[in-house]
Formats: structure tokens, C-alpha cells, sequence
């Protein structure tokens, strides 16, 4: 079991930064793979980026290829999403997911999930 949890949402400018972070809970943590999905207004859930268990390979969504980065530190049970160059296109709910082992695309193949956290990016 895996219990996970967001944070570092907010506010910002086009233009500007945030780091989304994700705790989890469990022993095993370090066993799985982490995506980041998110969902904008009246949206499907779409995919962002994901990371495998050990962190050693990571797929982005086009959209964000280049301005967004995953990593992980296994020590502290932790995944983060960086992302920089922020575009209002990027507001929606930022949602952590996690599977065994290897990342995958699709949403319905994650079998925890966060509760979300709000990222905002205004003009």
C-alpha cells in the first residue's frame, strides 16, 4: 500500500517556476513508478511525465518537453515535478500517481493516487 500526497501548487506568472512535490508512504516506495498527470477545466486527465523505479529513465508529454523536469529521491520517498517556463496552458490540477516498477502513459494503469494540487498560471 502507498499512500500519496502533493504539494507546491499555486499561483504564478507566465514565465515563471514551480516544484511540485510528492510524498509518499509505504515501505517499498522505492519499487514503483511515479507519473505526474493533470487535469485542467472541463478536461481529461492527461499525462505529464513519468519516472521509473529507479529513476534511471523518464518520458515527458511533448507539451512540456524541455520546460518540465521529474526526478526522485528514494531516501526521502519523494518524486518531484519541476517546472519552469510556465505557460497558462499549464494551469489544471497536478495529480502523482504510482505503479510497480516501470512508468506508463495511461492514467487507468496507476494504482495510487494523490489527491491533486492546484498549479495556476496566469497571463
Amino acid at each position: 500500500q502507498v499512500q500519496l500526497v502533493e504539494s507546491g501548487g499555486g499561483l504564478v506568472q507566465a514565465g515563471g517556476s514551480l516544484r511540485l512535490s510528492c510524498a509518499a508512504s509505504g515501505r517499498t516506495f522505492s519499487m514503483y513508478a511515479v507519473g505526474w498527470f493533470r487535469q485542467g477545466p472541463g478536461k481529461e486527465r492527461d499525462f505529464v511525465a513519468h519516472i521509473t523505479w529507479s529513476g534511471g529513465s523518464t518520458t515527458y508529454a511533448d507539451s512540456v518537453k524541455g520546460r518540465f523536469t521529474i526526478s526522485r529521491d528514494n531516501v526521502k520517498n519523494t518524486v518531484y515535478l519541476q517546472m519552469n517556463s510556465l505557460k497558462p496552458e499549464d494551469t489544471a490540477v497536478y495529480y502523482c500517481a504510482a505503479r510497480p516498477v516501470l512508468g506508463i502513459m495511461v492514467a487507468t494503469g496507476y494504482d495510487y493516487w494523490g489527491q491533486g494540487t492546484q498549479v495556476t498560471v496566469s497571463s
